[in-house]
């Protein structure tokens, strides 16, 4: 009776140990097919957030499908406000508490003006750890999304009408030859515009600086307060350059209205578009996922092709956007630490300098 236990408990023993080596290899296969990255990894095996709802700030419904996968990764549902960044700021000081979770896109000076008025929370992964310095804060408050690079935008028929020369530079735009050609939106009002000045006074230094944008200045009849109008008044013939976001929309534009798009060769100004996470929001949580996503390799690519540009590989190694010709190389070597900080006092010294040249046209 006893031999007969022992028998059938080996017999058990060995249908158990065939079981779980079968298992074990079913396992093996699906996992080698089903294989993901490393990044995907990070967000795919994160705490499941069905039936929350992540709260956002973005400048656009343009990045939905974005955020529509972020939804299908972590069942968050995602809810938009449409808010400037001057918006923000003040609701959150007069409401004295978060108006949402995450701050998606817009001016880095607004982020940095958050962050020295603790609106903020910090936030490190090992996916915010890969991030470039110069496009995240020191501090964990926020990270870029992207980079927003300043070209110009020539109209071709009209240069050559004018018998103008094209220009290449900064210190191009400051031949009198282009005066009243030059358009430009309103550095107060225009985060890529007021990256542009700052731009060159980083490249030249403050005194140098100020004294080639002067001459620019003399060269530009108003200032405009929509970020496109520069575009929409080359492509229309109204002026013959424009200084514009250098980005797929511009260069579309360039191709269908025999307009040229230039990096300017001294130094191609820049500043990265923001990401934060507001202090005290109530789904934190489900915010650090996000930025973690973001920072994904599909996800970065996602951004890129909606921003319709080729910085993002500048944030996140190895994303390919669109082959718009730019060159880190060229980029101006700029002190962002100074970006928000100095912001009041450059502006006022544009202001003095431009006076009556803003304008509502």
């Amino acid at each position: 009776m006893k031999n007969k236990l022992y028998s059938l408990f080996l017999v058990a023993f060995a249908s158990i140990m065939m079981l779980t080596s079968c298992g074990n290899k079913d396992n093996t296969q699906t996992s080698s097919s089903n294989a993901i990255s490393k990044d995907e990894a990070s967000v795919t095996e994160a705490e499941s957030f069905d039936g929350r709802t992540l709260n956002v700030i973005a400048i656009s419904d343009s990045y939905v499908p974005l955020f529509d996968e972020f939804t299908k990764q972590t069942g968050a549902d995602v809810e938009f406000l449409s808010m400037s960044s001057g918006e923000v700021l003040s609701r959150i000081k007069a409401e004295g508490k978060s108006v949402a979770d995450l701050w998606f896109g817009g001016g880095l000076d607004a982020f940095m003006e958050a962050k020295d008025d603790g609106l903020l929370e910090s936030y490190s992964s090992d996916m915010t750890d890969k991030i470039p310095s110069e496009y995240k804060d020191k501090d964990g408050y926020y990270i870029s999304k992207g980079i927003t690079v300043v070209g110009f935008l020539v109209n071709n028929d009209r240069l050559e009408e004018k018998g103008l020369d094209m220009p290449k530079s900064w210190k191009d735009l400051a031949d009198p030859q282009y005066k009243d050609e030059l358009i430009m939106s309103n550095p107060a009002i225009s985060g890529t515009n007021y990256a542009a000045l700052k731009g060159v006074l980083d490249l030249y230094g403050e005194d140098e600086g100020w004294d080639l944008f002067s001459k620019i200045n003399e060269n530009i009849p108003f200032y405009s307060k929509r970020g496109k109008d520069p575009q929409e008044k080359v492509a229309q013939g109204e002026f013959t350059v424009g200084i514009i976001p250098a980005d797929k929309i511009a260069f579309d534009t360039a191709k269908d209205n025999n307009l040229t798009v230039i990096y300017p060769e001294d130094g191609i100004c820049w500043v990265p578009e923001g990401v934060a996470i507001f202090k005290d929001s109530e789904n934190a949580d489900i915010a650090k996922a996000f930025e973690d996503f973001m920072l994904t390799e599909k996800a970065q690519k996602m951004i890129a092709d909606i921003d319709g540009k080729d910085t993002n590989q500048l944030v996140v190694e190895g994303v390919e956007g669109f082959d718009l010709g730019l060159s880190k190389d060229g980029l101006v070597k700029e002190d962002l630490s100074t970006f928000g900080t100095d912001r009041q006092a450059v502006i006022d010294k544009f202001n003095d300098m431009a006076k009556d040249k803003a304008s509502d046209k």
